[in-house]
């Protein structure tokens, strides 16, 4: 498909900027980490990222923008653009807002970013329902968990984000599904919702079609479902026909090999007020949260 306009929108990806990343490469309690196990750099899951940009620009037949983020040479170019960047940033952490041009060019620019330690960077699984909001001086848990699971529940499990569902429907569409500059409906989610910020708050998207949760407004969103992680169906390439509409994620993608949750529909009306669920992004890393409906 070619975008009737290719030159009024270019492809990005967000990534975090984060000193402390470094230490992930050799750690054997995150070694289930991936590239960033593999590689002493300060940007989180900078692989995936690369892989979400070439995939965009491969649906949109840009040629030179495809040339420019393929194989080890185009990974390579994104860390050169993204050490110039954050040359003056000293350890983060950090928002490098990556953006691909049909031209091939990649620019960046940066921005703060919230702390989050490195078990909800790289979680080692996501608890059932009821393990994060248990009294963290309780033994409730202790004996089964691991370290980095205890660390999400202690820096995370007492103030969970507030999700809702828009009070609109969403058309799914190539822009739903690559992660581009044109943001509009997005942020006309996020205004309708109230969020004006970082705060811990988050909306859900609802397909126009099928009813179903296409994603967040700026996370992918795991529920609990038939006793397993479940997040709403994407494809890797875009079909206005299959899946739920939602973005290609970073994270997502990171959580699906790893088994942390599989693959479902789920309903907006079969939603629950008060149920936990978990979100995530590649700046922020794994989120946890729980449904408002009210």
């Amino acid at each position: 498909m070619v975008a009737p306009d290719a030159s009024g929108f270019q492809l990005y990806s967000s990534v975090r900027y984060d000193a402390t990343l470094r230490s992930v490469a050799g750690d054997e309690a995150l070694k289930h980490a991936g590239w960033n196990y593999a590689n002493s750099s300060p940007y989180y899951m900078l692989d995936l990222h690369r892989d979400r940009l070439l995939r965009a620009a491969t649906h949109w037949g840009w040629e030179d923008a495809v040339a420019a983020v393929s194989g080890d040479a185009g990974l390579q170019r994104l860390s050169e653009v993204l050490n110039k960047t954050v040359v003056d940033e000293r350890d983060g952490p950090n928002r490098c807002r990556i953006t691909l041009s049909k031209d091939g060019q990649i620019g960046c620019d940066v921005s703060g970013a919230t702390a989050t330690p490195l078990a909800g960077l790289f979680p080692p699984e996501f608890p059932a329902p009821g393990f994060m909001t248990s009294d963290p001086s309780s033994n409730h848990g202790k004996e089964e968990a691991s370290p980095l699971l205890l660390q999400m529940r202690d820096t995370m499990g007492q103030v969970p984000y507030e999700v809702t569902l828009d009070d609109d429907k969403t058309t799914s569409s190539p822009y739903t599904h690559y992660k581009t500059t044109r943001r509009q409906i997005y942020d006309a989610a996020r205004k309708r919702a109230g969020i004006t910020g970082p705060e811990l708050k988050e909306v859900l998207l609802v397909n126009s079609s099928s009813g179903v949760i296409m994603d967040g407004s700026i996370s992918t969103v795991y529920f609990w479902r038939n006793g397993r992680w479940v997040t709403p169906p994407v494809p890797p390439k875009y079909g206005k026909e299959n899946g739920s509409g939602g973005l290609d994620g970073t994270t997502r993608r990171w959580a699906l090999e790893r088994k942390l949750a599989v693959e479902e529909e789920v309903k907006a009306d079969s939603l629950q007020h008060g149920e936990e669920c978990w979100m995530s992004n590649g700046v922020r890393g794994y989120l946890f949260g729980k449904v408002n409906l009210e």
